[in-house]
């Protein structure tokens, strides 16, 4: 028999989005008015916008999950930290007071590295160019050079014959990894036999001892099974340079190119699914290592990590200075902070969320810098609700290679600050004014 269910009046019911859908993780605005327990406003009234923030707790966090990953697996581990990934003294000297050593690639990082005090034994000296005299000095301390030419191999028994004495180096290597496409710029080949070639030219000399291998292959790798490649690799060429020519391998330099949290153009799974956890390279390289060397002729292992240490200590706030549609009907933000001082945004969908509770509307925007440059586009479309002027973002993570990179074009460089493990916030490097600017110039007569 039909029965005729009851009738129920039609409502409407306010949903929020956000939370999960068909297509994926949630496109929710986390709104994050905080860093470190510091209110965003407030940190802009004191210090100015744009401003660089880094946390000196998260740069100590990621540390010792670097180390004790490592440690955990094979008892001779030391992590250098890499310049390049940001060389501000801060930063640098906040990673050699938690016992990292230094890696190096020109003679200002390695000149800044001395000037913090840093051993130079302690110093890891790489790079393609490596002028004659900065080369002698390095060698001449006892900084560990890695050999990156023959025209270096020239050079280095030129200054073993200057300083009257045999000296140190070590020899970077590069390989083929599969269907990974290896750097091979750097260093000399394993493959075609070049590497072995400089190796026997360095050693027949009688002038020069080769200690260690190094051995970078590229950069935010997402893949921990290229790492147990290399160092595979990176065995058996040591194995063959002890064969035949009775190399005591001292030292294996896997490099760095571990990747950060951050958010590569081009994917779409969140940073957490994809990111390879410090332990997941850890166990790639140290079973390898502990399988192939009796535990008393252990080699060091080194790490050159920078990226993955650093980046997610970083937060760059920025204001809104303007809106508008574009001619497709899209809305626009400009920002005073773009592409001069976030250089990483040509390849990384940064995360940016708004310092303020704008609601929960949300709609795809176009975020623009400051620049009269059609390219200063720190995100190409990103989710946001109607943020208005005045209003403050903070885009994250971004502490590598933003400060090394970042320009004084159109517009100066801001203020940078830490927030200290113990709350405190200092100034680590000062806005810039135009006398900074132009100091080094000259007007002729």
């Amino acid at each position: 028999m039909f029965i005729k269910k009851q009738y129920e009046k039609p409502f409407i019911k306010r949903q929020q989005g956000g939370i999960t859908n068909k297509f994926g993780r949630t496109t929710q605005s986390k709104i994050k008015d905080h860093i470190d327990g510091k209110n965003v406003s407030d940190l802009v009234k004191q210090y100015g916008s744009p401003l660089f923030v880094y946390s000196e707790s998260t740069i100590t966090k990621k540390y010792n999950e670097l180390t004790h990953a490592f440690a955990l697996r094979y008892p001779k581990f030391q992590p250098a930290w890499s310049y390049k990934t940001n060389y501000l003294s801060a930063i640098c000297q906040k990673f050699h007071k938690l016992g990292s050593w230094a890696e190096v690639v020109s003679e200002m990082e390695y000149g800044m590295a001395l000037k913090l005090g840093v051993n130079p034994q302690k110093i890891i000296f790489n790079g393609p160019f490596k002028p004659y005299d900065a080369l002698k000095e390095a060698i001449s301390k006892g900084s560990m050079v890695n050999i990156d030419s023959m025209d270096e191999v020239y050079d280095v028994e030129k200054i073993a014959a200057e300083l009257g004495r045999t000296v140190n180096v070590d020899i970077r290597v590069n390989m083929a990894l599969g269907n990974y496409m290896a750097w091979d710029r750097f260093g000399f080949n394993i493959e075609s036999g070049v590497a072995m070639q400089a190796a026997r030219r360095l050693l027949v000399g009688g002038k020069v001892n080769i200690r260690g291998l190094h051995c970078h292959v590229g950069t935010f790798i997402l893949d921990p099974d290229i790492y147990r490649k290399q160092t595979e690799q990176l065995i058996s060429f040591g194995k063959q340079l002890s064969s035949e020519f009775g190399v005591k391998i001292e030292y294996i330099d896997i490099g760095g190119g571990f990747a950060s949290r951050n958010r590569l153009k081009n994917t779409y799974l969140a940073t957490d699914d994809m990111t390879p956890s410090f332990n997941s390279f850890a166990e790639a390289v140290c079973d390898q290592l502990l399988a192939a060397f009796k535990p008393n002729e252990l080699p060091l292992l080194i790490a050159e990590t920078g990226r993955a240490l650093i980046d997610e200590a970083g937060s760059l706030v920025a204001t809104v200075g303007a809106s508008k549609r574009l001619n497709n009907g899209t809305r626009a933000i400009i920002l005073d902070a773009g592409v001069n001082l976030l250089f990483t945004a040509f390849w990384y969908d940064h995360e940016i969320s708004p310092a303020v509770d704008r609601g929960f509307a949300l709609e795809d925007q176009v975020i623009y810098g400051p620049l009269c440059m059609q390219i200063d586009v720190v995100h190409p479309m990103v989710k946001l609700p109607n943020m208005e002027r005045g209003d403050h973002l903070v885009i994250h993570p971004v502490g590598a290679y933003n400060n090394t990179q970042w320009m004084q074009f159109i517009h100066l460089r801001p203020n940078v600050v830490m927030i200290g493990e113990n709350g405190a916030v200092t100034v680590i490097r000062e806005k810039e004014n135009i006398d900074y600017l132009q100091r080094l110039e000259h007007l002729p007569e």
